[in-house]
């Protein structure tokens, strides 16, 4: 049943006991004073009904059945507040920091603000970070025992520290479940694709009269959607153009990469624009529809990319938890959560870059190899080796991520409760790249000549350099699929990285009502913390490991990293925080002429930090009952976010790219250096909020409110290769001090294909500032249809700006645009959700879900060829049958679930600056089903 709730939250205490939650279907038969919710936002105010701050509280039940099989980050996505959050269905990629090692880890985002942005809590204690990237992968959450989630959308960084800037999402378990529930399901997609089967157990009882235990284990194994070439809808969609008014930005589909055809095509000397066939025949290129990029064709022989859509994930959650009461003030517990898990993902081909081959090369045919010494003893050539054997850049990354609970907690007497918590944490990340090009192999593999000795085909460089080359296969380049699976062994390497984070944290607090004013008990608490967070990380495929040339005659400089993508080591770092703060609630009015109550509430905190210095943050808030059915609410906070450790100490390392290169108009595969900054400070946020809660009528609660977020010295990753900094630089005529962040062999004022860029550089800065404001709508509805128990919940949020701001640059604004730069996604300005439960018979339930978000823009930059900047307003449908079954052995209940009932196909679109890389990256608007009409059945037994 969706659970109906207005507001709010509570008192974090770990070992607090919530308040139990009414079902709204049956909320007309509990008193209102009983029906009071205890939630997240402060330590001191215990109703949920009069916290300052707004909070979507959502019970897990209700978001999993309406959306059966998905873990319980997909389903918290459906809620309006979220917006940019990665997963599954997330650009499949390993490198870079977007990704954090593991690019299909679900990571939480409130408002787009950014991930790092949004604190994730369980039980109101912080979880530790599990991507180098400082980000929380919260699979990490055991989900079958997670009674509620909380979002509190605002700044509480006074209230639980560092990173609450733009909300906090709160894990609440059922700390005391007793029995044994367990479930099982199984999905596929109406293709056939996308299979998933999830099972879990969960067990709980008392040990005696003062000892309580529980446990749970789940499993899930999602196939994923391997190719995005298995959706009809998805045909290659990219933007080519360059944003003016000549030139402008056109989104097509079926775009391919005009200069790496997947048979190889020849670029210089008398053969030039002949492509090789399947035969080894050579014949003229088919050029299709021209576009505003040079690279880029619609149509035609060209090349294209065909990465996974939905990245496979299997996993397993395990859980358990101890609490005993040692007397009626002291208590204790003890706390183990673990995931053990698998993502992968699949990206890009490996293109031959327009390398250098001998024109006596043996593959070729002897009249080929004449008409191409005539123009010389060397040509070049670019090809996509996309073709035979599927030898797409393959990323399996396995996390162990779990953390381990212990504390106290107890009476003081006169009105005051103590608690003391100890969290350990740690996450290993191993991710395995496989069909990652060794750079080093596949010069010496495409030199190929004949053995003067023996006759036979084999590398130049096992003449010259036997030792480091004996093994060497030589590569035949010429035709699709005409490479031998033993040269691809010998070119392609599996690669390895491995990174640990480690955090160690111990948690006090004082808190209680030491005495009653006349408008009611006044509250306060006090609290301390102290957090270390190590990290380290090993990788036998860095920045820094190029390649050796030595007997090597073409295509390879020593400046190369031995791998095409490589992955940072770091040597341990570490980060220590000591923070102390305090929060009052002060009662001003009750029952006065102009108040039913009026409370004010403030929180300050101190915190240090080894690596990035002193701040104090604070929180101020009032909650005015007018009447029992009418009250306004709002807060006002200033809020940080310190820079993560990779941000502060992340080695120097390579990931290539392919993106247009402004200046020139020309696409080659590039080197985008990246590294931290261990001169960054904290982020300041500052966050106004302001609501109205009416409930105009019996099981009728409104709920509106509006927010205002603005977030100065933001850390920003400025990379030389995004379309605004290239703009920049190019228009001052290259005196910008973005130009330093490219390297090309000439002047800004050469635009000829020579100059073409060879490396750009990202780095990060506290350059930026990010402002946003919007509202927030509830509406909660619990009564009857036809005498029967209805439920309904609509939530929305109205976000009409998300501004991002820098020095030099025109300002971007991501609301109402669904793409952006790395890290920047589909910011929807109106997003709506709605819940529809209803039992029109005993035993027999009805529950819908409804998402919709609005029509989007590609991006608010640029100019747009007609029609291009635009994609339609998309909604889903999901449906849920579900039979009780009452039986001797307790109570099962079978269920039929369908998402995205009318198989809607999302809207297409693209990024400007991934025109390169159609069918690679993007394609549709994240957030967006892609899976199409999805069947789940399953039952669950609860004893």
């Amino acid at each position: 049943m969706i659970f109906l709730a207005g507001a709010s939250m509570l008192s974090l205490g770990n070992l607090a006991h919530a308040q139990e939650v009414a079902d709204p279907a049956q909320a007309d038969a509990v008193p209102e004073e009983e029906r009071t919710i205890v939630v997240t936002g402060s330590r001191v105010i215990r109703n949920g009904d009069n916290s300052p701050s707004p909070v979507t509280v959502v019970q897990t039940e209700d978001l999993l059945t309406t959306q059966p099989g998905a873990n319980l980050a997909d389903a918290l996505n459906a809620l309006p507040v979220f917006s940019g959050s990665r997963g599954a269905g997330s650009n499949p990629s390993t490198g870079g920091s977007a990704s954090g090692g593991n690019g299909s880890a679900n990571q939480l985002n409130l408002r787009n603000l950014g991930i790092t942005r949004t604190l994730v809590l369980m039980d109101g204690l912080r979880i530790p970070p599990t991507l180098f990237n400082g980000a929380v992968d919260v699979d990490l959450i055991p989900q079958m025992l997670v009674q509620r989630v909380d979002v509190v959308t605002g700044g509480v960084s006074a209230v639980y520290g560092s990173d609450a800037v733009s909300g906090v999402v709160n894990y609440v378990l059922d700390r005391n479940f007793n029995g044994l529930k367990a479930e099982a399901s199984m999905g596929v997609s109406e293709y056939g694709d996308a299979r998933q089967f999830d099972a879990g157990v969960a067990w709980g009882t008392k040990l005696g009269e003062n000892g309580h235990f529980e446990a749970s284990y789940q499993y899930h194994d999602g196939t994923g959607i391997l190719r995005r070439s298995d959706r009809p809808w998805m045909d290659l969609v990219g933007v080519a153009g360059a944003g003016t008014a000549a030139n402008p930005f056109t989104l097509y589909s079926n775009l391919r990469q005009r200069d790496y055809p997947a048979g190889g095509v020849i670029t210089t000397g008398p053969l030039a624009n002949q492509v090789f066939q399947s035969n080894g025949t050579l014949g003229a290129f088919v050029n299709g529809q021209a576009t505003g990029t040079a690279a880029l064709q619609v149509g035609g022989g060209g090349g294209d990319w065909d990465s996974s859509l939905l990245q496979p994930l299997e996993s397993h959650q395990l859980f358990a938890r101890g609490d005993y009461d040692f007397s009626d003030s002291v208590r204790a517990y003890v706390q183990f959560s673990g995931t053990f898990k698998q993502n992968e993902s699949y990206a890009e081909y490996f293109r031959l870059n327009n390398v250098q081959l001998t024109s006596t090369n043996p593959f070729l045919t002897a009249a080929q190899r004449t008409a191409l010494l005539a123009g010389g003893a060397t040509f070049r050539l670019r090809k996509t080796m996309s073709e035979g054997e599927d030898r797409r850049q393959h990323a399996t990354s396995d996390s162990d991520q779990w953390m381990i609970n212990a504390g106290l907690a107890g009476k003081l007497g006169g009105g005051l409760d103590w608690q003391l918590d100890y969290i350990h944490g740690r996450a290993t990340l191993a991710t395995e790249v496989a069909n990652n090009m060794n750079q080093q192999r596949l010069a010496a593999a495409l030199d190929a000549v004949v053995n003067p000795a023996t006759g036979q085909i084999v590398c130049q460089a096992s003449i010259a350099n036997p030792a480091a080359y004996g093994d060497c296969v030589p590569l035949n380049p010429f035709g699709p699929a005409s490479e031998s699976a033993a040269a691809l062994n010998y070119v392609y390497g599996t690669t390895h990285y491995r990174a640990v984070t480690v955090m160690d944290d111990i948690s006090g607090s004082v808190s209680g009502s030491p005495l009653d004013t006349w408008a009611g008990p006044l509250s306060l608490a006090l609290s301390a913390e102290w957090r270390k967070v190590a990290f380290e990380a090993s990788s036998d495929a860095t920045s820094e490991d190029l390649v050796n040339c030595t007997g090597i005659r073409y295509n390879c400089a020593a400046t190369q990293t031995e791998y095409f993508l490589t992955l940072p080591a770091n040597p341990p770092v570490s980060q220590t925080v000591w923070e102390v703060a305090g929060e009052i609630d002060i009662p001003l009015l009750k029952d006065s002429a102009i108040a039913r109550s009026l409370n004010v509430n403030g929180a300050a905190r101190f915190t240090r930090y080894n690596t990035s210095g002193d701040y104090w943050t604070w929180k101020i808030g009032a909650d005015w009952h007018v009447t029992d059915t009418l009250r306004f609410r709002g807060s006002w906070s200033r809020d940080i976010r310190a820079p993560t450790l990779y941000e502060l100490f992340a080695e120097r390392f390579v990931v290539n790219v392919v993106g247009t290169d402004l200046l020139t108009g020309q696409s080659p595969t590039i080197p985008s250096i990246n590294g931290g900054n261990p001169d960054l400070k904290a982020e300041i946020g500052k966050t106004l909020t302001g609501g109205v809660v009416w409930k105009p009528a019996q099981g009728l609660s409104i709920a509106l409110d509006g927010y205002q977020i603005q977030v100065t010295d933001a850390i920003l990753a400025v990379n030389g290769g995004e379309p605004s900094f290239q703009t920049a630089c190019y228009t001052s005529g290259g005196t910008s001090p973005y130009c330093d962040l490219q390297r090309r062999p000439g002047s800004f004022s050469d635009t000829s294909a020579a100059n073409a860029w060879t490396a750009v550089y990202n780095g990060l800065f506290n350059i930026s500032e990010i402002k946003t404001w919007g509202a927030d709508l509830e509406i909660n509805y619990g009564g009857h249809l036809f005498g029967r128990p209805l439920a309904v919940r609509l939530l929305g949020a109205y976000q009409p700006h998300l501004w991002f701001r820098q020095p030099n640059v025109a300002s971007r604004d991501q609301a109402g645009a669904a793409f952006g730069p790395v890290g920047f996604a589909a910011t929807p300005t109106v997003r709506l959700t709605g819940f529809v439960h209803f039992e029109p018979v005993e035993h027999f339930s009805i529950d819908i879900l409804q998402r919709w978000r609005n029509a989007l823009k590609l991006q608010n930059e640029g100019i747009f060829a007609k029609g291009s900047n635009h994609m339609d307003a998309f909604g889903t449908t999901g449906i849920n049958l579900a039979w009780d079954a009452p039986t001797k052995f307790g109570e099962m209940q079978f269920y039929l679930n369908v998402q995205n009932v009318f198989d809607a196909d999302p809207p297409v679109g693209a990024f400007t600056g991934n025109g390169t890389r159609a069918g690679l990256r993007d394609g549709y608007a994240a957030g967006d089903d892609v899976r199409g009409r999805y069947w789940t059945a399953g039952l669950k037994l609860k004893m």
